[in-house]
């Protein structure tokens, strides 16, 4: 009897230096190797899952090595089964549990700090602290449930948990649900990529426009042409119509409109407007410039007259200087710009 307690004892010990051993062996590898292999990448996400998954991975190592030494001394100190059962889930849950933990922090640090800084926008390194919570707390979640299951706690309990917390998450929403609102608009932003900072836009609906300044979690913020800084919800954005004057470049054609006379002559009308504003140096030279006969009027003949020019930024000081050669123009060259006239005739009816 004294014999085989030896030999249990010895498998116990073979079986902890082994286990010793093989958490040193795997440490190295994660380690050194780990890391040459990682070398290889040009970013940081291979190392960022490394460091994330090596106490967790050394932790399940020790604790099947310590799971196998346990067996050869059930006989000799009377361990139930169902105890060592609990004890081995309790480890792997927590392991299973500290990988996922982790991996979601390490994840997010990695991004915050080698991605987010080359968008354009600071929404992401806002957005993403909110995210890694949400992410924990569902992973803390899930391991509560799965934890409960394990025990046997009554079916009806873990519902009625969910439940509790289903509620509370409608009442949450329900109470923010402007802010909630304005967040997910941000994130469509941010995914969707409309505008970026410094672009010039132009809200149709709100009659707003200005430039980009920032974009936040809850709101944009544009500044306009007359220094005034407009802080618009992003909910109300995704709603709108949004003309972005920057994209696809800076280049913008602006156009005005004329009348003249009837009974000029039309190509004559069309060449003496395209030649004076052709001739302008703020022009951008190779681009068409355009006189357009558009329709009949009731005093007149409606033209319109467009040109590009090379940033839309110039916009009203280039639509002030076409209105002024587009009048000069006309004037020179003795083209009448009529005005409506109503004639009123009196009758007067005879006495008698």
């Amino acid at each position: 009897m004294n014999g085989m307690v030896l030999q249990k004892i010895i498998a116990v010990v073979l079986i902890l230096g082994g286990t010793g051993v093989a958490v040193w062996l795997v440490a190295k590898f994660l380690g050194s190797g780990g890391q040459r292999l990682a070398s290889i990448t040009r970013t940081g996400l291979d190392d960022a899952i490394l460091k994330a998954l090596r106490p967790p991975i050394l932790a399940g190592v020790a604790l099947l090595g310590l799971w196998l030494a346990i067996n050869p001394l059930r006989s000799i100190v009377n361990l139930r089964p169902a105890l060592l059962n609990h004890l081995f889930f309790l480890t792997y849950w927590f392991v299973g549990y500290l990988i996922f933990y982790r991996l979601t922090v390490n994840l997010a640090n990695w991004y915050q700090a080698e991605m987010a800084h080359r968008t354009e926008t600071t929404l992401d390194e806002q957005v993403l602290p909110f995210l890694r919570r949400v992410a924990l707390i569902v992973i803390t979640l899930i391991a509560l449930i799965v934890l409960l299951g394990h025990f046997n706690v009554n079916s009806s309990t873990i519902s009625a948990f969910i439940t509790t917390l289903g509620i509370g998450s409608l009442a949450v929403a329900l109470a923010a649900q402007t802010t909630l609102a304005d967040t997910f608009s941000g994130f469509m932003i941010m995914i969707d990529r409309p505008f970026r900072i410094g672009d010039r836009i132009e809200l149709v609906e709100l009659d707003t426009w200005g430039d980009v300044q920032d974009i936040g979690l809850r709101s944009t913020r544009i500044l306009t042409r007359d220094n005034r800084l407009v802080v618009i919800p992003n909910s109300v954005i995704g709603k709108n119509l949004i003309v972005n004057h920057s994209i696809p470049n800076t280049m913008f054609r602006v156009q005005t409109h004329v009348s003249v006379a009837y009974g000029v002559d039309i190509d004559h009308v069309r060449r003496v407007l395209v030649e004076a504003v052709a001739a302008q140096d703020w022009v951008m030279k190779g681009k068409p410039v355009e006189a357009l006969f558009l329709e009949f009027q009731d005093s007149g003949l409606l033209f319109r007259v467009r040109c590009w020019i090379e940033h839309y930024v110039e916009t009203r000081r280039a639509i002030d200087r076409l209105n002024t050669c587009v009048y000069k123009a006309l004037t020179e060259a003795g083209i009448e710009i009529p005005f409506p006239q109503r004639v009123v005739y009196l009758h007067r009816q005879p006495e008698g």
